[in-house]
Formats: C-alpha cells, sequence, structure tokens
C-alpha cells in the first residue's frame, strides 16, 4: 500500500530531476503503467534472488511508489491535453469567420480612404504579418482605425458596427488562440511534470529488469516476466510486416 508520505516524497524527487536529463515516453503511458506494475508482482516472487543481485525488496517496492505519481501527473496531463483540443476545435470554427471579418475590413478601408495617403500607407502597414496571432491583432488595430474614421466608412455602406465586433473577437480570440497553443507547448507544465515522473519510475522498471534478465537469462519461464509485452509484439508485428515483403518482391 503506498503511502501519502511516499508519495509527497517521490515528487519532490521528480520535481528535482534537471530537464536536460528528461526521458520523454516511447509508448502510451498507460500501457507502460501496466507492465510496470504487472513487473513488481513478478519481482516481487524472485525478490530472494534478485537481492543476490543487488536489487533489494525495498527497491522493487519503488516501482508502485513511483507509478503511482506517475498515474497522477499523467492524469493532469490528460486534463490539459482535452482541453487543448477542444480549444483547438474552437479556434478552427471561431478563425474562419475572424479571417473574413479582418479580410473585408482591409478591403473596405483601402476603398474608404483611397483619397488619404497616410491611412492607406497605415493599412497596408497593418496588412504585412501573417499568421494567427497577427490577424488577431490586426482586427484590434483596424477596429481602432476604423472607429476614428467613421465619416469616411459611413459613405461607402460599411456597416460600423463590425468595427465594435473586431474588437471584440480580438478580445475573444487571443484568449482562445492562447488555450489552443497552451496544451502543445514543449514546456507545459503538465507535460514536463508527466514526463519527469515516466523518467523516475523508468529508472527502477530499468533497473529490475536487467536484473532479471541477468540472472534468468537461462530460465525462459522467469525471463519473459522481465520482458515488455509491448515491445515484443511490436518487434513481432514488424518481423512480419519484413517478411512479407520479402515475399511480395
Amino acid at each position: 500500500m503506498v503511502t501519502e508520505e511516499q508519495i509527497t516524497t517521490c515528487k519532490a524527487q521528480v520535481a528535482a530531476i534537471p530537464d536536460e536529463k528528461i526521458v520523454v515516453p516511447n509508448m502510451p503511458c498507460n500501457v507502460y503503467l501496466a507492465e510496470t506494475e504487472t513487473l513488481e508482482t513478478w519481482a516481487m516472487q524472485d525478490k530472494e534472488k534478485l537481492a543476490t543481485a543487488g536489487v533489494s525488496e525495498e527497491r522493487i517496492a519503488e516501482i508502485a511508489v513511483r507509478a503511482t505519481v506517475l498515474r497522477q501527473y499523467q492524469a493532469d496531463w490528460i486534463i490539459v491535453r482535452r482541453t487543448g483540443k477542444d480549444a483547438e476545435k474552437e479556434w478552427k470554427a471561431f478563425a474562419t469567420g475572424a479571417y473574413d471579418l479582418c479580410s473585408e475590413m482591409k478591403h473596405a478601408f483601402k476603398y474608404a480612404f483611397r483619397n488619404e495617403p497616410e491611412l492607406l500607407r497605415r493599412v497596408d502597414e497593418i496588412a504585412e504579418g501573417t499568421g494567427d496571432a497577427d490577424m488577431i491583432q490586426d482586427l484590434k488595430t483596424y477596429s481602432k482605425l476604423g472607429l476614428k474614421h467613421q465619416d469616411l466608412l459611413t459613405p461607402i455602406g460599411f456597416d460600423v458596427a463590425k468595427l465594435d465586433a473586431a474588437s471584440t473577437m480580438s478580445d475573444e480570440g487571443a484568449n482562445l488562440l492562447a488555450e489552443a497553443n497552451g496544451s502543445k507547448l514543449k514546456g507545459n507544465v503538465q507535460k514536463v511534470a508527466r514526463d519527469k515522473a515516466y523518467t523516475h519510475l523508468k529508472e527502477v522498471v530499468d533497473e529490475v529488469r536487467a536484473c532479471g534478465k541477468y540472472l534468468f537469462w537461462k530460465d525462459k519461464k522467469r525471463l519473459v516476466g522481465y520482458e515488455s509485452s509491448h515491445w515484443k509484439s511490436q518487434n513481432a508485428r514488424r518481423k512480419k510486416d519484413e517478411i512479407e515483403e520479402v515475399i511480395v518482391d
């Protein structure tokens, strides 16, 4: 049974891992966690023999503690990632209308300001950048410019209510884009914590597996418990594909 004290201590150890030491998971975390929990049960059956090769029972028990912490941090990361995906969908739906309004304002402004060189130059400056973040800023800038020169926009039939709408869309879009991009950032806090927890768990898992493979290299019945079933199945599938490719060729 993993205690709260053990979890607290483990989290402190995880937090202390330098960023340059982080190992990113190379398989789904839920699969890895299932394998490590099975490994702990398996290794406990061999604890006396493993102890003779340098892996104590206490060391084996570390798997459960570190797995518990990884499971918690993985759950935190999943929530952030799913929230980010929802925001991405909302952003894509929002962006279509925002880009259309931005293009409409540029088009209308160039016509309305056709006899005002300084204002035309300002419109061209606003339109210089590219990308989502730039478009969001353009909406705000067009809004401010248009509000100052409604006397030139009204005669061409431009709906000046769109000026306030553009300002509002700019604010909403900035927040939505930040949420959509947040979960994809390399330095995302939850992802970094998850990766550090994985790194911490992997350390003891690799140690126990290496010891088991060393001790039971001639005992296939015990050896199998120290191997990754995920990678065994992946390698088997890869070999099958290679054989099929040779046959086809």
